[in-house]
């Protein structure tokens, strides 16, 4: 179980109003400070001398890994210590498989595939983790390097961890559930095993890709999959990246200007803040435009358009400070700068704050830039 502060000082003299209540010999004030520095991990459960043994076995109890990690060349599976990413953050993420038969006659073209295929999504190149081969000689590993990790069936099946079938989806979420549920908050070693899904080859990929999409989410350690196809690979590994960035870490991308398509002195000049997603939106959209183009990209954050401008961490001053530094004024000849159209209330102040330049309000989705441009050039 994780121990609360307030779980913890049920057990030590101060609850009790015992001997040594309060005694500071911890070098805490209280015996209240002290359980919560202790459930914090700020102090260890050997500075007080009083504990009771049932204590101190609980407290070790919390400290080993709610479950455990398996690595294959430098791949971790599992590993993880909580079972909801709010609570602090998922530490490795769900490591997507392929089973390759080297016996099958398409064996190398599947192979080939598989090496061939890759997403890139918010500043993140996505590949297939692990190829699991089966009935494959030694000699077959030596010439698949790359990105992708490569382990011989028999070798797999000697790894500590937990296999289930995919046979029936309501047992399956049962049996994923109960296991990190015992392993999290129970600390039961006997669950500890990290956990992965083994799908079957079947024609009904839209049915697969339900599946395995709740299965990342509750709570898979790792997919294994007998077909490869790859359009159900980029809608599963766009899901994971959802769900493995940090929480307590927004993404985000460098505050700077960003061409597109050699722009010159007479290009158009778009703007927003350094929110990842928001980012990579309005790049691609400008990239497909194929006309010229500056993005300037202000630091917000990470925060998006609107949370940023409701928290004041978009402001005129900041962008004015902004365009400043970056020098846009003798950047550029033009002297128009497309603002979202989230940023519509800003218009006037914008205009004070950058008195030779022209603000215009631009759209509210990135998927509207095109018609938009088409409107004002």
């Amino acid at each position: 179980m994780k121990l609360s502060g307030l779980e913890i000082f049920k057990y030590l003299p101060g609850a009790k109003k015992a001997a040594h209540t309060n005694c500071k010999e911890c070098g805490c004030p209280t015996c209240m400070a002290f359980a919560i520095k202790l459930a914090q991990k700020q102090i260890t459960h050997d500075r007080c001398k009083y504990m009771s043994e049932e204590l101190k076995n609980l407290c070790l109890k919390n400290l080993k890994a709610p479950q455990k990690t398996v690595k294959i060349d430098g791949l971790k599976i599992g590993g993880e210590n909580v079972l909801y990413r709010h609570e602090k953050k998922f530490i490795n993420k769900t490591v997507f498989a392929v089973v390759v038969d080297c016996k099958a006659p398409d064996f190398k073209e599947k192979l080939k595939r598989i090496k061939n295929f890759e997403i890139n999504r918010v500043n993140e190149k996505m590949k297939v983790d692990l190829v699991i081969l089966k009935n494959a000689e030694k000699y077959e590993l030596k010439n698949l390097c790359d990105e992708t990790v490569y382990i011989e069936e028999k070798d797999f099946l000697k790894l500590s961890l937990k296999r289930i079938e995919d046979n029936n989806f309501k047992k399956t979420v049962d049996k994923l559930v109960t296991t990190r549920k015992k392993a999290i908050i129970e600390r039961d070693e006997r669950y500890c095993d990290p956990v992965y899904v083994y799908f079957k080859s079947t024609a009904d990929k839209y049915n697969l890709c339900a599946r395995a999409g709740y299965y990342l989410c509750k709570y898979a350690n790792m997919l294994v999959f007998e077909d490869f196809d790859e359009s159900l690979f980029a809608t599963l590994m766009t899901l994971r990246q959802n769900i493995y960035t940090d929480p307590q870490k927004p993404l985000q991308v460098e505050a700077k200007i960003y061409e597109f398509n050699n722009p010159d002195e007479n290009s158009l000049v778009f703007m927003t803040t350094n929110f990842a997603l928001t980012f990579f939106a309005v790049a691609n959209e400008l990239e497909n435009l194929k006309i010229p183009s500056y993005l300037v990209v202000t630091p917000a954050g990470g925060m998006s358009v609107l949370t940023a401008f409701s928290a004041e961490k978009f402001t005129s001053k900041m962008v004015a400070k902004t365009l400043k530094k970056f020098d846009l004024a003798n950047k550029v000849k033009t002297r128009k700068i497309i603002i979202p159209g989230l940023l519509a209330p800003m218009k006037n102040e914008l205009e004070k704050a950058l008195p030779e330049f022209e603000i215009i309000v631009g759209t509210i989705e990135a998927y509207s830039i095109g018609e938009f441009v088409k409107k004002i050039i």
